[in-house]
């Protein structure tokens, strides 16, 4: 991830409560990956099949690495963390895919995030996503974002401990972050190498249908992985619906977004989201080899379509 240092150190040095500049790169978290994009895979989709299952059928996709789920009811249980994970990355291994990044439920630094976040730097994981944050509107929008931000610091100073990024992920609806405004306002206090933004370029469109690229260039320096996916709307009765779809297909310009994302100098690995259905109910009662082949040719057409942009706009 290439940054303007000065501008960005500049901008970041007023902020009161900022992490010391100093004690930020004391340690390797800012690791070049082997490409300037690995796309990893955020598993959610299927979590419910056999860990082999899962990996091999990532593997066969085209894909660099696992976005594991590592929440409750995920594919790992925070509490099973030190059991459960090391046999996942080396199971993913196999099929030759790293696991470098994570989705959490993380919103502290406590007891159960030092277990989980030091367990998954151990065994390689270089990102994290955390989870999200709710307004307390007995105090008000702004009073809530400063509150949170004392607790982003404490967790940017354990990332600072064990060498590993967190993300803040902007998702339509109405946690904070979804007026992507909150999350660049949160980050003043802290550095993307510690935490950043994880920018979902379909919830931004979501909640900005044209003010998407104005949340992009506002986070441009604070933004650690890229979370992509597409979607379109559908009316029902008179309420409109998101409708997940395979890239391309729906209403996200990425022409415009990937070639801001050159403009804009924004290098950072890939979660590749898959919302829609991979198998149609009839399709269910298959064998789990047909199955198998029914996913990974849709998650190949999602990856090729990613590959595809990233070579269209040189950022390869």
């Amino acid at each position: 991830m290439n940054h303007n240092r000065r501008e960005f150190i500049k901008g970041l040095a007023t902020a009161s409560s900022a992490i010391p500049f100093s004690s930020a790169f004391g340690t390797s978290i800012t690791e070049v990956p082997k490409k300037r994009f690995p796309i990893s895979f955020f598993t959610k989709a299927i979590d419910g099949y056999d860990l082999e299952f899962m990996t091999e059928t990532l593997g066969l996709s085209g894909l660099d690495g696992l976005d594991l789920v590592v929440r409750p009811q995920g594919r790992v249980e925070p509490e099973r963390i030190e059991d459960d994970l090391p046999k996942v990355v080396e199971t993913a291994k196999r099929s030759g895919l790293v696991t470098e990044m994570m989705v959490t439920a993380i919103c502290d630094r406590d007891k159960m995030s030092e277990q989980v976040l030091a367990t998954a730097a151990k065994v390689g994981v270089k990102y994290y996503r955390l989870g999200w944050y709710d307004y307390n509107y007995s105090i008000g929008i702004w009073n809530s974002l400063q509150d949170i931000k004392k607790r982003i610091a404490k967790l940017a100073q354990l990332n600072r401990e064990l060498g590993i990024q967190g993300g803040y992920q902007n998702h339509s609806g109405n946690k904070v972050g979804a007026p992507v405004w909150d999350i660049w306002e949160l980050l003043q206090v802290t550095y993307p190498e510690l935490i950043g933004s994880q920018f979902d370029i379909r919830h931004a469109v979501c909640e900005g249908s044209s003010a998407w690229v104005l949340g992009l260039q506002l986070l441009s320096q604070h933004i650690n992985s890229l979370a992509i996916k597409d979607f379109t709307w559908e009316m029902t009765g008179k309420k409109a619906e998101i409708v997940s779809v395979p890239l391309g297909e729906g209403l996200v310009d990425f022409n415009l977004y990937f070639k801001m994302l050159k403009e804009l100098n924004i290098i950072a690995p890939i979660t590749l989201h898959i919302e829609y259905p991979l198998l149609r109910k009839e399709e269910e009662g298959f064998s789990l080899l047909q199955k198998q082949k029914i996913i990974v040719s849709k998650i190949k057409k999602d990856v090729s379509f990613i590959r595809s942009k990233l070579t269209e706009f040189q950022l390869v």
